[in-house]
């Protein structure tokens, strides 16, 4: 009988912890819902601790326009290709005219027959989002075809690389109209989905991305992000005010993409927003991004703090 009673009470108290748990995350989404509503944009958002397993999905399954995010899958595959022993990062390339691309990035004004490390030309892809940089690496892994192959073998079947940013410029400057153009949607620049993109973050962050050591290599390019105005926008004074790995994704005012990792005293919390279809004032969209992952670094950076106060009220 005693026992039986103690099995209730262990019962009763792990389900109303969980209802307490239930509730507290519902609360948050109801709050990034909110911010997410009060701009008039298509949204795509993920959410997930990697402690507590909590997670959040807003049309996290959809497939939308990576934009820049594609960058992220690129850099996987040429260290996946490194390791397999197909060339090294320190391999040198030498810079041609005909590699520069327009948009984002410095590569394009630099001079022809400059050389560098493949090392730095994922640096430059990733921090700066250089498009030159991009095209370079998508040739020197072997096209998309090599990036979506591997993305398969992840189980990541809604991460697309779709061509090179040569092809994507030329079909932009083709319409004449960016925002026919992006309307229209016919020429996205990566395809994938929120949960994907931030499943793919999560594998890098445990280390599970090619290796260990290739993982915390690719934390360390997406560590230098340049671009501060979205998830680290509000960051500097919650539970996590390091600079994220992140990537941002970029065809304002329609897209501003931006997906990372908010790291500090031990907790990790995926984050990864896509946005599309937004005809305003690119500032608002990115202000709504850095608002929504202030919420999120809130509640996750007082979990532990609101567990305790819990036990304390029992």
């Amino acid at each position: 009988m005693a026992r039986t009673k103690l099995i209730l009470i262990a019962a009763f108290l792990f389900t109303t912890g969980f209802q307490q748990q239930r509730t507290a995350i519902e609360g948050l989404k109801g709050r990034v819902e909110a911010i997410s509503r009060s701009v008039n944009a298509k949204w795509g958002i993920y959410v997930k601790s990697l402690e507590t397993g909590e997670e959040i999905a807003i049309n996290a399954d959809e497939q939308m326009d990576t934009m820049s995010v594609i960058k992220i899958p690129v850099m996987v595959e040429a260290y996946r290709q490194e390791s397999e022993g197909k060339f090294k990062l320190s391999d040198m390339h030498t810079l041609k005219n005909s590699e520069k691309q327009p948009g984002t990035g410095i590569l394009q004004r630099w001079a022809e027959g400059t050389s560098l490390s493949l090392k730095d030309i994922i640096d430059l892809m990733i921090i700066v989002s250089d498009n030159t940089a991009t095209d370079i690496m998508f040739r020197r892994v072997g096209g998309i075809e090599a990036v979506n192959r591997l993305m398969d073998s992840y189980g990541y079947d809604k991460i697309r690389a779709t061509g090179l940013a040569e092809e994507w410029f030329r079909a932009l400057n083709e319409r004449k109209d960016s925002a026919a153009f992006h309307r229209e949607a016919k020429h996205p620049y990566g395809l994938g989905t929120p949960r994907q993109m931030g499943l793919l973050l999560e594998k890098i962050e445990k280390g599970e991305a090619v290796s260990k050591e290739a993982s915390e290599q690719m934390l360390r390019h997406l560590r230098g992000q340049l671009y501060a105005t979205r998830i680290p926008r509000y960051l500097a004074l919650t539970p996590f005010p390091s600079r994220p790995p992140h990537k941002t994704g970029d065809f304002l005012p329609y897209i501003g993409n931006d997906v990372g990792v908010l790291e500090g005293n031990g907790r990790r919390v995926v984050v990864s927003v896509f946005t599309a279809n937004h005809f305003g004032n690119g500032f608002v969209l990115e202000d709504a991004i850095g608002r929504i992952t202030e919420q999120i670094a809130n509640y996750f950076g007082t979990r532990d703090s609101q567990r305790a106060a819990n036990q304390g009220e029992k």
